[in-house]
């Protein structure tokens, strides 16, 4: 087994040492969701100094340099999983379930997370797959686990969705990349300035740039234009997508796709 092994490509790892401390500085890019299965983890940063032990959950946020020290205990060595909750997952999450950080997370920036039954549950559906490599884990099922267990983490900790989903840094993230797979969101053009990191004012301007048009325009035609190929290619009924299309009532769907078809949904499915 390689160590660490990748159970999720990027985003799910398993990791031992045999014996031998190990000590090495790292930047931790993402927020990191970390069980200790055995042994003892130490994470030293300018401000914190933590560390965990067997069964214990540790919530690392991310942009910090730290020292982190692995030691493997007697009789029973030196085991975590560590889960990196990426920025886009986060995103995707955040618009799924409608969550935003509320203010500025003020708490420690690393911490462990109090003993929780679900959670534990959680890492425990994840260790099967480290010992039968064999049977991997797919990408749809392992995004899946990765949310469950941030729901998980927030369902414990409710205050920590101000850690994880605040998107305020000063870095922009790719506009056009994020806005083709997640158009679909019925979120104010607001919602989408923010989680690419932009004021509205910033993210108008970036937008047209990219697109050439307003956002809400584009939103509009693009939604129109899947339906249009989900009815004609796919051959979806037009009250099977418009909620999943960012439609909030049947009719409305109806009339704008007539407004910009010539045809209601219903005619163009004839």
């Amino acid at each position: 087994m390689t160590n660490p092994t990748e159970i999720l490509p990027g985003v799910i790892f398993f990791s031992y040492l045999s014996a031998m401390r190990k000590e090495h500085v790292a930047f931790m890019a993402h927020n990191t969701l970390v069980l200790q299965v055995a042994g003892q983890l130490t994470l030293e940063t300018t401000s914190q100094q933590i560390s965990t032990r067997k069964g214990e959950m540790l919530l690392i946020s991310k942009n910090q340099v730290g020292l982190l020290t692995k030691v493997p205990l007697p009789g029973e060595g030196y085991e975590t999983i560590v889960i990196c909750l990426h920025e886009d997952l986060l995103r995707s999450i955040a618009l799924e379930e409608q969550l935003e950080a509320r203010q500025k997370y003020a708490g420690p920036p690393n911490q462990i997370i109090p003993p929780n039954h679900y959670l534990q549950g959680f890492f425990q559906s994840v260790i099967p797959y480290v010992h039968h490599p064999s049977e991997p884990l797919t990408a749809s099922m392992g995004l899946l686990k990765v949310k469950e267990g941030v729901k998980l983490l927030l369902h414990a900790m409710p205050q920590l969705s101000d850690l994880l989903f605040d998107f305020s840094e000063p870095y922009k993230i790719d506009l056009e990349k994020f806005m083709r797979t997640h158009y679909r969101f019925n979120v104010p053009v607001e919602k989408f300035a923010q989680l690419t990191g932009r004021s509205l004012a910033g993210f108008k301007r970036d937008f047209n740039k990219v697109f050439g048009t307003s956002p809400r325009h584009w939103l509009h035609e693009t939604r129109l234009t899947e339906a249009r190929h989900l009815i004609e290619k796919k051959h979806k009924r037009p009250s099977d997508i418009y909620l999943d299309l960012g439609f909030e009532s049947l009719p409305h769907f109806s009339r704008s796709f007539k407004k910009m078809f010539g045809k209601t949904p219903s005619e163009w499915a004839l």
